[in-house]
C-alpha cells in the first residue's frame, strides 16, 4: 500500500476527500512493487507564490510543484517526495478548460506523481511520452484526455 501524507492549508471548500487523493495516487503507483510515501500538500496562492519564486524564480502562483526525494547514500526510503498543489489556481484553471473540477484534481495529482517518478517535459519529445502517459493513467479511471477536453489555454 502507498502510504499518503495529506496536509490541507487552504481556505477552499472545494478540495478533495484525502481518500480520493490516496485513489489518484495509487492509480499512477499500481504497476509498482513496491510501497511508496507521497506527501501532498494543498495551499492558497501565497504559500505557492514563495515556493514558486523560490524554487523556480518564476512570479506568481502556479497550479502544481513536485519536489523529488533523494535517499542520502546508505539510507533506504520509500519517500517520492512531495507534491504541492495549489486550491485556488486549480480551480480557476478547471472553470476556464470547462473541465470537471475533479478531474482536474485528478490530472494534477497523475502529472505531479509522474514527475517523481522521474517523467519531464521540457522538451517536445519527454512532454509527449509524459501527456501519452497521464492520458494512459486517467483513461483507466474514466476521465477523459484533459489535453482534448481544453476550451482555452
Amino acid at each position: 500500500m502507498n502510504i499518503l501524507e495529506f496536509q490541507i492549508v487552504s481556505e477552499s471548500t472545494r478540495v478533495p476527500e484525502e481518500q480520493q487523493f490516496q485513489y489518484w495516487v495509487d492509480s499512477v503507483l499500481s504497476n509498482d512493487a513496491e510501497d511508496s510515501e507521497v506527501v501532498i500538500r494543498v495551499v492558497d496562492e501565497e504559500e505557492m507564490t514563495r515556493f514558486n519564486e523560490q524554487y523556480r524564480d518564476k512570479k506568481g502562483a502556479t497550479n502544481i510543484l513536485s519536489f523529488s526525494y533523494e535517499a542520502p547514500a546508505g539510507f533506504e526510503s520509500a519517500l517520492l517526495g512531495d507534491l504541492l498543489l495549489c486550491a485556488p489556481v486549480i480551480e480557476t484553471e478547471a472553470l476556464l478548460q470547462n473541465k470537471p473540477l475533479n478531474h482536474h484534481w485528478a490530472h494534477m495529482i497523475v502529472h505531479g506523481i509522474l514527475h517523481l517518478l522521474g517523467y519531464d517535459h521540457v522538451d517536445d519529445a519527454d512532454a509527449t511520452e509524459m501527456e501519452a502517459k497521464e492520458i494512459e493513467i486517467l483513461k483507466k479511471i474514466k476521465i477523459k484526455n484533459p489535453y482534448q477536453e481544453r476550451v482555452s489555454e
